[in-house]
């Protein structure tokens, strides 16, 4: 009887029917307050025929999407395969001759990501990213849309669309190849979505594997899919890094630097031995990649926690493998496209040493990947002036930063310490120096803050394990230097040593702690005594300060 009716209604005037659409959309608060089967007999009979008429125009169509996208949060479970494959069928309905149905895609996208948001899942997800991904490329306005809505399914979706994850990059990066011009700045708004898209992607995979490494469950399949995915991105940053003329002067376009920056971490996180990143081109794609980074101005905490995450990855692999050219610059052979003339990470640490004196979330970052970039990788005799060079950039921009917040001690001070401790420990001349040229008594003002963040009890003080230890072998190595200078009776050297036996007690009773804890741990089981040991070394040792142990 209802069919019926709403036949007729279409057949009598489409603009009114269009009319009663829209009030349906204004109806959640009612039908929250309805039977779900008020509600369901109102979709079934007035709003999905829509979708299965022949005649009828798109943009009744498009409304029909809208009143089931704004009526996601009262629509009843039972009630999802209907209402997916409804949208489907808009998802992918094509142009009409000389009628554009490109208003009901779009409509059905919104719709869609308006049942996701609202937790109203389809029953199965394949479907629904089959059709996506084969409405990719073909208009660059509809792909942006495309793009939008591939990142709310792959998010809602976690591991039911994670394993779809290998094919849906690879075809996103023929797609989005086409669109690349890599001397084009800035890249076309289809290729930040498609870079964005790939990013969410990326994540969802790592989080997966993640998952999957916590129950054992690492098959040859899943290892299959991660090399795949690397292979993917690669090419695509290849061509949109290392394509450059050559007789173009300008770099590539540094666009969207914080979703390259994570594609660059999921293929290093891909990478099992050396033959890998030679096959990969990481070392190529890193140079440029550091390069852009160390001309980044555009500071905002979202974009840049995605760099500070590759940094961490980019010296990892290092240490594990060894990359070329990362810590002195190998020049290649000509003929040879445009290269940048920094090392890795010389590179790298011209972003880290700005990141400094940025926002308070972006100094603790920086103040993490000082440490990790000064004493992580092995310095050879012949690049230990590299070292210098970096210890004497991050000193200068940390005390800097100091100077500006010294007045009232703060949780700021804290990482600007440390970060002037990591440059003393690996070269107390160089540090001191340029404590003392930046004026104001340079050195004796860091002293006299690392010995008031040991001995008082404030925002300024420490608590992590990796922090005290940092502070004590730093306060050690300057009472060592001051007593050397021959004035036993000064203030500064008795603050010091004051502050090292404080730090000192404090440290040992960390120790004791974290001991009772791992006791009671393997009390529980000691199948694990080994493999507890090994974490604690990796976590306390390796991590931050694993180059020295003296307690």
């Amino acid at each position: 009887m209802h069919l019926n009716l709403s036949y007729c209604i279409l057949f009598i005037n489409y603009g009114s029917y269009f009319g009663v659409l829209m009030a349906y959309g204004g109806l959640q608060d009612f039908l929250k307050e309805q039977k779900p089967a008020f509600t369901t007999t109102l979709v079934n009979t007035q709003v999905l025929p829509l979708f299965s008429l022949s005649f009828c125009p798109p943009y009744l169509v498009a409304a029909a999407s809208w009143v089931l996208g704004e009526l996601a949060s009262c629509l009843p479970e039972e009630m999802s395969a209907d209402i997916y494959s409804s949208l489907l069928k808009a998802l992918a309905m094509p142009d009409k001759e000389d009628t554009s149905c490109y208003p009901v895609r779009v409509a059905a996208a919104g719709a869609i990501a308006g049942l996701l948001e609202n937790e109203y899942m389809p029953p199965e997800w394949l479907p629904l990213l089959q059709v996506v991904i084969s409405r990719i490329g073909n208009e660059d306005e509809e792909n942006i849309i495309l793009f939008q809505l591939l990142n709310s399914i792959v998010e809602a979706g976690n591991e039911n669309t994670a394993i779809h994850i290998p094919h849906i990059i690879s075809s996103l990066v023929d797609v989005i190849s086409k669109s690349i011009h890599p001397s084009v700045e800035p890249w076309p708004h289809v290729v930040v979505r498609g870079f964005e898209a790939l990013a969410v992607m990326a994540q969802s995979w790592e989080n997966f594997m993640l998952e999957e490494v916590e129950q054992n469950d690492s098959s040859e399949k899943k290892a299959s899919g991660q090399g795949a995915i690397a292979r993917a991105l690669s090419a695509l940053l290849q061509q949109a890094w290392l394509t450059v003329p050559l007789e173009a002067e300008a770099s590539p376009p540094a666009s969207c630097i914080d979703h390259s920056s994570t594609l660059l971490r999921s293929i290093i996180l891909s990478v099992t031995g050396s033959s890998i990143i030679v096959e990969l081109k990481l070392s190529e794609l890193l140079l440029v990649w550091a390069d852009m980074i160390s001309d980044w101005h555009a500071w905002e905490e979202s974009e840049d926690m995605a760099v500070f995450d590759c940094i961490k990855e980019v010296v990892s692999l290092h240490s594990k493998y060894g990359l070329e050219s990362f810590i002195v610059r190998q020049i290649p052979p000509a003929p040879a496209p445009p290269v940048p003339q920094r090392s890795i990470i010389e590179a790298i640490s011209v972003f880290v040493s700005e990141a400094i004196l940025q926002y308070p979330s972006a100094t603790w970052r920086a103040f993490s990947c000082v440490h990790i970039l000064l004493h992580v990788p092995k310095y050879s005799s012949e690049a230990e002036g590299v070292r210098l060079s970096l210890a004497a950039v991050f000193c200068r921009a940390a005390f800097s930063h100091l100077k500006g917040v010294r007045s009232k001690p703060s949780s700021l001070w804290k990482p600007l310490l440390l970060a002037i401790a990591s440059c003393y420990l690996c070269h107390p001349d160089t540090a001191e120096a340029i404590l003392e040229k930046e004026g104001d008594g340079g050195f004796a003002t860091w002293a006299s803050a690392m010995a008031f963040a040991c001995t008082h009890s404030s925002e300024v003080s420490l608590s992590a394990k990796s922090e005290i230890k940092l502070m004590v072998m730093t306060l050690l190595k300057m009472t060592e230097r001051l007593l050397g200078v021959g004035n036993p009776s000064g203030g500064l050297l008795r603050d010091c040593f004051t502050s090292l036996i404080k730090t000192s007690i404090q440290l040992k009773e960390l120790d004791e702690e974290m001991k009772e804890e791992e006791n009671d741990e393997e009390s529980e089981d000691d199948d694990n005594d080994d493999e507890d040991d090994d974490e604690i070394e990796i976590d306390d040792e390796v991590q931050l300060l694993g180059y020295m142990d003296f307690i």
